[in-house]
């Protein structure tokens, strides 16, 4: 049997600092059949094109523009783009061993599934990078989501980035664009399991992800992801799981306890604090940095999902019908 043509669909927006290491762990793939790499890129404001640009010598690239610059919308003009059957999601953020695309490939036919991918595997250079990736291989300090923490090929219910037909995402409508900009994914492979698809896991297919290196910027994403939660069950009237309630529970109780001390009754904050203390202990293996990062990963993740709740459900699900991009 002849093997399926593969498109890489990467969506970039300044992404100079990251671009090189993610485009040379592509350009080395060992897949044996026709595939190549479409870029959709935001019209990026600093060199990430024109590092791209350097890289056609080396691999069948091809560019297109990006114009609305959220990832959605540029997964979408780049499956446009190919007539490839087979597309693999990847992350400017994100570099890819030598068999990824070979791995994916053979994962998604020996399975039978819709969908398939390998874990989210965090590491860094600097020393902040390092704590939020070790608070990452942690499921007190992300949650258990599979795609963290799975170490064998499983059914679950999303997979990091992820290889899919050509066919079926466009029979999907492609990722949708919601107000928080994230959880594309999430909600991607939510509504194709609704539609009796199944999403595979296989640690096999190997990559490794490069998270935040600043506070600030571990806050703004947590902040999101929150949000695009709240999105999604704005969007589709149901919850994608229950563990997004760990950190709702949180800030509920964290409010529900200030508003009591207000009046005097301070207990039940403190025996509170005392408990999410513990948790982040054991998240940060008591040290004081992860602990931090798990602090600012809980409260940014609860207050976004809260924030994000807040909101018109209809006034939501009108701005994602505007912005999604069939």
């Amino acid at each position: 049997m002849p093997l399926p043509s593969v498109a890489v669909i990467l969506p970039t927006f300044n992404e100079e600092g990251s671009i090189d290491a993610c485009m040379r762990s592509l350009a080395d793939q060992d897949y044996p059949g026709r595939w190549e790499i479409v870029v959709a890129d935001g019209r990026s404001e600093d060199a990430t094109r024109a590092r791209i640009e350097t890289w056609h010598a080396r691999t069948n690239l091809r560019i297109v523009d990006n114009p609305a610059r959220v990832q959605s919308a540029g997964l979408w003009a780049a499956a446009q783009a190919t007539d490839a059957d087979v597309l693999v999601r990847a992350d400017a953020h994100t570099v890819y061993s030598p068999d990824y695309l070979s791995r994916s490939v053979e994962v998604l036919a020996d399975s039978g599934a819709t969908a398939a991918g390998g874990p989210m595997v965090p590491d860094a250079f600097s020393r902040f990078g390092t704590a939020v990736a070790r608070v990452m291989r942690s499921p007190v300090g992300v949650g258990p989501g599979a795609f963290h923490h799975v170490g064998r090929r499983r059914e679950v219910d999303t997979v990091y980035l992820g290889a899919f037909l050509r066919s079926d995402f466009l029979e999907l409508g492609g990722m949708r664009t919601f107000p928080s900009g994230v959880a594309e994914d999430a909600d991607f492979y939510w509504r194709m399991r609704r539609a009796g698809g199944s999403v595979i896991l296989d640690p096999g297919i190997g990559s490794v992800y490069r998270p935040r290196e600043t506070w600030r910027g571990l806050w703004t994403q947590f902040r999101r992801y929150g949000m695009g939660k709240a999105d999604m069950l704005l969007v589709n009237r149901a919850w994608p799981s229950w563990r997004p309630l760990a950190p709702l529970a949180l800030i509920a109780g964290l409010l529900g306890g200030v508003a009591l001390g207000v009046f005097g009754v301070w207990w039940p904050l403190g025996l509170l604090s005392v408990a999410w203390l513990a948790v982040l202990t054991v998240a940060g293996r008591g040290r004081p940095l992860d602990m931090v990062v798990a602090a600012t990963m809980h409260l940014a993740y609860g207050i976004g999902l809260l924030g994000g709740l807040m909101r018109s459900p209809a006034r939501v699900r009108a701005q994602v019908s505007a912005a999604s991009s069939p």
